[in-house]
This record gives C-alpha cells, structure tokens and sequence, in this order.
C-alpha cells in the first residue's frame, strides 16, 4: 500500500510540474551531409503539420544543421550561458519552418555545466527538439540532457555505415547502460531498410542486450538533392517525390508519441513497429 501512495504521489508531482519537452538526438553512420539533409527535411515535414520544431546544431566536428543552412556564425547556447547575449537571439527562423539554434563548444567543467542549465531551460520552452548530435573524443555528449533523450541511430545500406552503427550503439550502451535506441535507415528502400535493421537487432539483442526500435526508412531520391540546390526542403519543393512521401509518414509516426509520458525515467527512444 505505501508502494502504491507513493507511486501516486509520484504521479501527482509530475503532473503538476507540467510536461516533460520532447528532445530526440540524432547521431548518424552516414556520411555527414546525408544527417544534415535528413534533418532539415524531417524538421520541415513536422512543421508542414502543426509541430513547434527547434533543431539544435550540437556538431563541433561534423557537418551541422546550422553550418548546412548558413546558420553557423550567429550567436549560440553557450553565449547565453555565459551571458553575453539573450536566449531569443540565439534561435534563429529558417525558411523550411522550423528554427534552429547552434550549441556552441564549452571550454571546461564551468561551461559545461552552464550550458547544460540553459539547454534545459530552452527545451521546456520548444515543442519537439531535434538535436543534431554527436560524441566528443571522450565519448559523451555535450550535455547530459542529450543523453538522457531518445537516441535515434541514422544509417545506410552500405556494409562500412551497419558497421559503424552497430559500433556507436556498443559504445553509446557502455557509456549510458542499457537502453532503447532508434534507428533509421535512409537511402534505402522500405524493404532494403527492414533487412538492415532486423539484422542490427538481432546482433544488438544478442551480442549487447540493447532493444533496437524501427523509425522508418527514406529512399534514395535525385528529388533530395534537388530542393537542396534550391535551398528548400523536399516536401515543399517535391511534394509527390518518394523522399517527400516518406518523410510525411516519418513525421506522422513521430509527431504520434510526441505526447508526454508522465513518470517515464530518463530517456530511451520509445518508436514502435
């Protein structure tokens, strides 16, 4: 009976606290264009449907939404967290529809802790957070908040990128424990991408005990790179192209489990079949 008070007292009290925010870091095995493009039009097809979406360019090595989109030089989180400008001048508007805030590169234990705050307190005020990520030299990310988020995995058909996904979810795993991870395969066919992700899964079940969940896929399509030319994203641009029809149904799914799940502990990508 204490138990079962307590569980409702925990209920309660999140509740109360109002929803937790949505943040999904995105970490890829494919060449570091193919993450950028992902996401940009992943972001646009969410906000074609009524979603509030903040990308979060949290690349210091890779090729980063921000730097994709001309984004890089304006002001970034870890300006704020070090008060030298405000939050609203670090979300910066794109033409796809959505917004997009660079993260900076933190110095040293201060900064980090700084920039942790203030990327909590920017999550609480967006809708979805898509974090464009990416693991440091010491294999953790840049915030713990990134951490503590879905994690979904993005991958190709290629044997070298299955190679490298199923290495970043062994080392993702021994950094964070035991979790889900999302996966998503792009440049590939529903069926090709089937294939790649029951294999991963059952290496990852297997050889990790890690769950691995099914996201979706995106076809290889010239239409991709077409609207990126025109710097527009491609369900703007090509509204019947494949890619444009497959991030449409990507962004269902997704927007689908965008509501909040009250006593839920830490993170864990949560994409069903």
């Amino acid at each position: 009976m204490a138990s079962f008070d307590f569980d409702q007292a925990e209920g309660l009290r999140r509740m109360l606290q109002g929803p937790r925010p949505r943040i999904v870091t995105f970490l890829s095995a494919t060449p570091e264009d193919d993450k950028g493009a992902m996401l940009v039009n992943l972001g646009a097809s969410l906000a074609q449907t009524g979603n509030e979406v903040l990308i979060v360019d949290a690349c210091d090595i890779d090729y980063g939404v921000a730097r994709r989109l001309g984004l890089n030089r304006k002001a970034s989180l870890l300006q704020v967290a070090r008060q030298e400008c405000a939050l609203n001048q670090v979300i910066h508007p794109a033409p796809q529809g959505f917004s997009v805030a660079p993260m900076g590169v933190p110095a040293g234990a201060d900064d980090t802790r700084r920039l942790a705050k203030t990327f909590d307190v920017l999550a609480k005020q967006a809708g979805i957070v898509m974090v464009d990520g990416e693991l440091g030299p010491d294999g953790a990310f840049p915030v713990p908040l990134m951490a503590s988020a879905e994690i979904v995995v993005q991958v190709s058909t290629g044997a070298s990128s299955i190679t490298n996904a199923y290495a970043l979810i062994k080392r993702l795993s021994q950094q964070l424990g035991r979790r889900p991870f999302g996966i998503l395969v792009t440049g590939a066919t529903e069926a090709e991408a089937k294939v790649v992700y029951d294999n991963m899964s059952a290496a990852a079940t297997r050889y990790l005990a890690v769950k691995l969940s099914y996201l979706g896929s995106v076809p290889a399509d010239e239409y991709l790179h077409r609207a990126a030319r025109l710097g527009r994203a491609v369900v703007d641009a090509f509204p019947l192209a494949g890619a444009s029809v497959a991030f449409r149904r990507l962004a269902g799914k997704f927007a689908l489990q965008a509501a909040p799940q009250f006593g839920r502990q830490g993170g864990g990508a949560h994409f069903g079949h």
